[in-house]
Order: C-alpha cells, then sequence, then structure tokens
C-alpha cells in the first residue's frame, strides 16, 4: 500500500489507460483523510477535469447541497471517483478503464478507513457493491463488508436530469443520516 504522497504522484502521472492522453488534469479526491464517511462517484466531469477536484461543477454544488441536509461537509468526509480522469464527452467509464484505476481508489480507501462509504449513481455502485446491482432497484439499501457499510444515491448529475427523484434521495440522507448516529459518528 502505498502513502497520500506517493499514491497522488502514482495517480497524477498514471498512462494505464487511453484517458490519461485526454486528460487535463487527474482529480485524485478531496476532503479529510481520515474521514468515517467516503463518498465515490464514477469520474470526473468537465468541469472537474478542468480544476482536478471531484463534483465541482453542477452536480458537484447539488452533493454540497445534498451534504448539508445530513450536516455533512467537504471538510469531514472524503470524496473520490472509480476513475481519475475524465471519460470523452463525460461517457460511462468502460470496464478497463475501471480496472486502471481500482488500485487507486482501493488504496484510498484502506488509507482513509471509512466507517461508511456511499456509492454515487449506477457505475460506482456496481463496481464497488455487486456488478447486478440496479441503483433505481437497491438505493437506500445497506450492506457490511469488511466492517464498513455501503449504500448507494442517485448520483447528483440524475438528480440534475430527473427532479422526480429526489424525494427518495431525501430519504436515503435521513437513512444515511441515521446511520451515522447508529455509529456514533462524530463529524468533525
Amino acid at each position: 500500500m502505498l502513502d497520500w504522497d506517493e499514491l497522488e504522484h502514482a495517480c497524477r502521472n498514471c498512462q494505464l489507460c487511453g484517458l490519461a492522453r485526454l486528460r487535463n488534469n487527474t482529480v485524485f479526491g478531496v476532503g479529510l483523510k481520515t474521514a468515517d464517511i467516503m463518498f465515490v462517484g464514477e469520474g470526473p466531469g468537465e468541469q472537474e477535469d478542468i480544476k482536478g477536484e471531484p463534483f465541482v461543477g453542477p452536480a458537484g454544488k447539488l452533493l454540497d447541497d445534498m451534504l448539508s441536509i445530513i450536516d455533512i461537509t467537504r471538510d469531514n468526509c472524503y470524496i473520490a471517483n472509480i476513475v481519475k480522469c475524465r471519460p470523452p464527452n463525460n461517457r460511462d467509464p468502460q470496464p478497463q478503464e475501471q480496472d486502471a484505476c481500482i488500485a487507486y481508489l482501493r488504496n484510498q480507501v484502506a488509507l482513509v478507513q471509512p466507517k461508511i462509504i456511499v456509492c454515487l449513481g449506477r457505475i460506482a455502485a456496481t463496481r464497488i457493491i455487486e456488478p447486478n446491482y440496479r441503483i433505481t432497484r437497491d438505493h437506500g439499501t445497506w450492506i457490511l463488508r469488511n466492517g464498513v457499510w455501503i449504500t448507494s444515491l442517485y448520483h447528483p448529475s440524475a438528480l440534475l436530469r430527473d427532479p422526480s427523484k429526489r424525494p427518495e434521495t431525501f430519504e436515503d440522507l435521513l437513512e444515511i443520516r441515521k446511520k451515522i448516529q447508529q455509529l456514533s459518528i462524530e463529524l468533525k
């Protein structure tokens, strides 16, 4: 396992897939490196690629608003993605691109040691929870794996496209708050 500096250096210099040739910046992750709660999206979009930080565009603004409902900020959680470089035209990251990046995410999880992981959207959920995961059916459900509680929410971009899913997401956020309380997590 690499330490934070080694891991970020390796990620920033990665050439394991074709996305590396297209990137402006790798989007490594942001937040509290000892957070009890970690959010994982699928991959960076255009604004994230420009700034080198996850969830800074319109979906990031919505994510910040969603997290504020349950007293979470970028200062008391950790946010990362499955892939660290932007897929062209914001398409879904292909399996081989996910395979090239997954070791970075696993190393991040090992360093953070979260008690809760929240997958943001279908891609993250199918990679982290279960390949046959259906976000429309399974969002908000919990599994316990290796001592870590894992759930999923609709991706903020999906909520921007389809606001009718927001009430379900609000309920899922309340369930995350309950899990935080059950685990006696103090948000720093």
